[in-house]
This record gives structure tokens, C-alpha cells and sequence, in this order.
């Protein structure tokens, strides 16, 4: 037997061990496919290149139809189209934008104006006491002649009415449950409708809104 067919018959031996016995270190794994990529042959990479080449010059063909198909002329002159001539589908849409923006502006322009309301009632609403003193130092006649307190008196109730407070409850007018508080009521033979026969506290209101309810005494019919 030659030394040729004796090496081609003794067994190959790979030493996995994970340990390296002559310096004690722990060995890193090679990859599985390691080897079978570099024994891959040439031919088979080869073979894959013309594959490769043939997939960029489609999409290369399929950009260059692309462009041939739609051009920015072509957008332009299709925009022009649509605004000389637009779709019912558009003009449905626009229509439709067009009452939602208009709905909206009505419900904002609503609610400013409650907010606007609710903060001047606010504010209004901590002068009320004051307003109550000077229409009882009026009834006692304290407001009367040309005094400072007179004028005093005359620019907080002129301001408080540019605001929007006006007041209401007046002797003589009919009882309204709504705006009025009856805090006493009397039979008469003079009326013949619930009639205010006497204002406690004056009513106000502001704008649309009742601020305070009049708290009058009332005449009934007997």
C-alpha cells in the first residue's frame, strides 16, 4: 500500500474540546456555516450576478415608465382642470367644510358671549350689598342735594349699567314667579292679579340672565 492511499484512508480528527488543554482557556465557537461558505464555489456567486443585474434594470425600466407616465405638467394641467371644472364630489365636500366652519364661528361666537356674561356677573355680583345701601339711604333721603356722596353714588350706578345691569322691581307691577321673591303676601280687595305691593331688595339682571331675584311683598286678591 502506497504512503498515498494510507493518508487518504486514516481518519480525520477535529478536537471540539471547549477547553485548550495546553493553555487552559476557554476556545470561541466558529460559526456552523463558516466553512461551507468558504468552501462555496465561484460559480455559484457568478451565477447569482446576473440575477441581481437583471432585478435593477426592471426597476430602472419601471422608474423611467413612471416618469413618462405622470410629469409635473401633467399635475399642473390636471390642478387647473379640477378648479375650472371641479367634481360634484368636490363641491359636496366643499359645502359641507363650508357649513361646519360657518356652525362652528356661531357656537364660538355663543359661548364668548356667556363667558363674557358670566364674568361681568361675577364682578358685578360683589357690588350688590353696595348697591342695596344706597337704595336704602335713598329711601331714608340720605341722597339728596349736591354732595360727594350724592355724586359718588350717581357714577357707581351709571357704571354698573354700562356693564349691562339693569334693575327691576317696582311697586305696582304684577307678581312674576320667575323674577320676583314673594317674602310676604297680604289679601286685598284692591287688586285682582298677585300685584307687588311693596320692594324689599330690587331685582337685577344682566344681559339675558337673572343676576338676583326681587324680594318684594305681595297684594292678592281677597
Amino acid at each position: 500500500m502506497t504512503d498515498e492511499n494510507q493518508n487518504h484512508d486514516e481518519p480525520i480528527i477535529r478536537d471540539k474540546r471547549r477547553i485548550d488543554p495546553e493553555t487552559g482557556e476557554v476556545r470561541q465557537p466558529q460559526a456552523e456555516g463558516a466553512d461551507a461558505a468558504a468552501s462555496a464555489s465561484p460559480e455559484a456567486a457568478d451565477a447569482e450576478a446576473p440575477d441581481a443585474g437583471a432585478a435593477d434594470a426592471a426597476d430602472a425600466d419601471t422608474v423611467a415608465e413612471g416618469d413618462e407616465e405622470l410629469t409635473v405638467d401633467d399635475i399642473l394641467n390636471a390642478a387647473q382642470a379640477e378648479v375650472e371644472d371641479p367634481s360634484a364630489e368636490h363641491l359636496a365636500d366643499l359645502k359641507r367644510v363650508t357649513a361646519e366652519y360657518a356652525n362652528y364661528r356661531k357656537r364660538t361666537e355663543a359661548n364668548r358671549e356667556v363667558e363674557r356674561e358670566r364674568a361681568i356677573g361675577a364682578t358685578v355680583a360683589v357690588l350688590l350689598p353696595v348697591l342695596d345701601d344706597l337704595d336704602r339711604a335713598e329711601k331714608h333721603g340720605d341722597l339728596e342735594g349736591d354732595t360727594p356722596f350724592v355724586t359718588i353714588a350717581a357714577k357707581l350706578r351709571a357704571s354698573v349699567e354700562k356693564l349691562g345691569l339693569a334693575k327691576f322691581g317696582e311697586v305696582g307691577e304684577p307678581f312674576d314667579p320667575q323674577r320676583h321673591e314673594a317674602i310676604f303676601q297680604q289679601h286685598s280687595d284692591e287688586v285682582e292679579v298677585d300685584t307687588v305691593a311693596d320692594v324689599v331688595e330690587t331685582g337685577y339682571l344682566l344681559g339675558g340672565t337673572l343676576l338676583r331675584a326681587a324680594k318684594v311683598v305681595v297684594k292678592t286678591p281677597a
